[in-house]
This record gives C-alpha cells, sequence and structure tokens, in this order.
C-alpha cells in the first residue's frame, strides 16, 4: 500500500519551538504507519528531517520541476528565502536558474505572525522571487515583499507549493505588492483564492503520475527528486 499524500498536515509542528509544546509532525507520522501503508509518496515536506520520523520509505518530491519552466530566466532574477529555513530551497532554484539568491531575516512572536527585520544580500533592481512551501495567512509573505521594494527591488513574485490561504490571506495578497503568487494544487484553491487575479495555480499531477508509474514498475525515481 502506497499512500499519495501531497501535503503532509502538522508538517510545521516538527520540532519543539517552546516548551510542552508537541511534535505533532511525529504523531501524523506514527498514525500513517499504524494504518498500514507500506510507502509514502509526499510533495515538498517543511523540513527534510520529518522523513525520519517514519519507519517505512518516503518519496519526498519537490516543486522545482513544476516551477522551473514557469519562470524566464533572465539576468536581473535573484531568488529569495523568507527565512533561514528556507535556504536550501532557495538555493536550488537560484542554481536552477544560474542566478543569486537573497535572504530574509524575520523574527515570530505569535504563530500566523511575522515581523520583516532585514534583507540580507543585493535586491535593488531585481525581479525576486520568494520561494517557499507554504503560505497560509499570508503575513509574512506580504511583508516579505514589503521588505524587498524598500529595498529596491523592481518586482517580487512568489513561487509556494502549499496553499493552505487561511483568514485574511486572498485579501493581503490581492492588496499587496506582489506581483503575482504561484501556487500548485496539492491543496485545492477555494473560490475566493481562485477569483484572486494575483494567483496563478499550477497542477503538480503529471510528476506524482511519474512517480507513482515508476514505484508501482520497480523502475528508479531518483531522477525526480530534483
Amino acid at each position: 500500500i502506497t499512500l499519495v499524500c501531497p501535503y503532509f498536515g502538522y508538517a510545521r509542528q516538527e520540532r519543539k519551538s517552546a516548551p510542552r509544546t508537541p511534535i505533532t509532525a511525529k504523531l501524523v507520522a506514527d498514525l500513517f504507519t499504524v494504518s498500514g501503508i507500506e510507502r509514502l509518496l509526499v510533495m515538498e515536506l517543511h523540513t527534510s528531517a520529518i522523513q525520519g520520523f517514519f519507519n517505512i520509505p518516503v518519496d519526498h518530491l519537490f516543486s522545482k520541476p513544476i516551477f522551473g519552466p514557469y519562470f524566464d530566466a533572465a539576468d536581473d532574477l535573484l531568488m529569495v528565502s523568507p527565512d533561514a529555513g528556507g535556504v536550501e530551497r532557495a538555493r536550488a532554484m537560484a542554481k536552477y536558474y544560474g542566478c543569486g539568491f537573497a535572504i530574509v531575516d524575520k523574527r515570530r512572536d505569535r504563530p500566523n505572525e511575522s515581523e520583516v527585520m532585514n534583507v540580507i544580500g543585493d535586491v535593488k533592481g531585481k525581479n525576486c522571487l520568494i520561494i517557499d512551501d507554504i503560505v497560509d495567512t499570508g503575513g509574512s509573505l506580504c511583508k516579505t515583499a514589503d521588505a524587498l521594494m524598500e529595498k529596491g527591488a523592481k518586482s517580487v513574485s512568489a513561487a509556494i507549493t502549499h496553499a493552505v490561504l487561511s483568514g485574511p490571506a486572498i485579501d493581503r495578497i490581492q492588496s499587496s505588492v506582489l506581483k503575482e503568487l504561484v501556487v500548485t494544487d496539492t491543496i485545492p484553491l477555494s473560490e475566493a483564492a481562485r477569483n484572486c487575479s494575483k494567483i496563478t495555480q499550477l497542477t503538480v499531477a503529471d510528476l506524482l503520475a511519474k512517480a507513482i508509474r515508476r514505484i508501482h514498475s520497480s523502475g528508479s525515481i531518483s531522477s525526480l527528486f530534483v
């Protein structure tokens, strides 16, 4: 039994961020395993270390093959990680396009709230592309975009795999300085999100189909781990 799980819920609770907080990602991993699955196929985990929560094979696919062909490579393109934890994700995309990348340092005081503190890297005159795995309320994303524009960026777009888009996210994105938010269909979009002129959705169906076919034909899927 192979479980195809495009979006792994509770992935952001993969460590103890404060005393007495649960590591819920481990609980979900245990529930999946106890249910009887023998293999997990998942898209863009919040952190790759979550694979270690499972005692079964985990095939972890990334969204670079989805987002990569969508954006045009240009001399003024710059990848941006919205926090230190996403540096590897931004670096991988920067390598794909052959461009540089920057980091936005932020401090989060409460869940779903953040304050952008500093931009590390030269973004002046660049078309910035924010790379992340999850967009929830959109607060961090919009503040990151504001910080980049204040530092002289030419434009700011975002490529984010999982579009949770809870609460005021749609209104924030629509009224933000973001040029475009590109997401995937690992989570179905609400009607409001589908009607938002700044949100574009790409499908992961072809990537998942290739992985499923190779798993069940005992083929190699290592070429999909890019």
